[in-house]
């Protein structure tokens, strides 16, 4: 997977858009993956069971919005992302509830961007259908360059959601350690 050029899709958005009337003022907007990874810019995806679901709600999005700036800083990020195979409707209003600021919501409702990176898992035991397996990732200029995927990854409800190798801290210390490449930075030049 390192190395690897991140899948293509499309994700479907809602954005608040002012010229829509009423009191839900957005609007579908299609956002594929070559917007999201665009060459020139490291990005941090994290990726979890669910939204509402209590590790991805009390541990794993509230460290990535901590440690947004010391990504950014430190570490040279462009953005963090978070993607849950739930729809926008559900991913706006969860990071609503967690008081999110700086982490963006890319919702995978459909679950193709996490079937093509081999993540798409079977949580039917919980009543949750087809979700994403927990992983992060760094993403430079479209191209995977680390992979941080929790063990144990199965179809068959033998897990017990392990939280130990996708954390922020992981991801910030790998980002420190190894600095975008000169390309990379010269595309975020230009």
């Amino acid at each position: 997977m390192i190395g690897r050029q991140v899948p293509s899709v499309t994700f479907k958005t809602r954005v608040r858009d002012e010229t829509v009337d009423g009191p839900n003022p957005f609007r579908w907007q299609d956002v594929t993956s070559a917007e999201v990874f665009a060459p020139g810019k490291r990005i941090v995806v994290f990726s979890l069971p669910g939204a509402f679901t209590p590790t991805c709600s009390s541990e794993q999005c509230p460290g990535y919005e901590r440690e947004y700036d010391n990504l950014k800083d430190q570490g040279g990020v462009d953005e963090v992302y978070c993607v849950s195979v739930n729809d926008a409707f559900v991913m706006f209003k969860w990071g609503q509830d967690l008081g999110l600021k700086n982490v963006k919501m890319l919702p995978d409702g459909n679950g193709h961007f996490t079937e093509l990176m081999g993540m798409l898992i079977n949580k039917e035991h919980l009543g949750f259908g087809k979700r994403s397996w927990r992983y992060s990732m760094v993403v430079d200029s479209g191209k995977i360059v680390a992979l941080f995927e929790e063990p144990g990854k199965n179809d068959v409800g033998s897990d017990t959601d392990p939280y130990i190798e996708s954390t922020p801290e992981k991801i910030l210390e790998w980002v420190c350690a190894n600095p975008k490449s000169a390309s990379d930075l010269e595309l975020e030049a230009a």
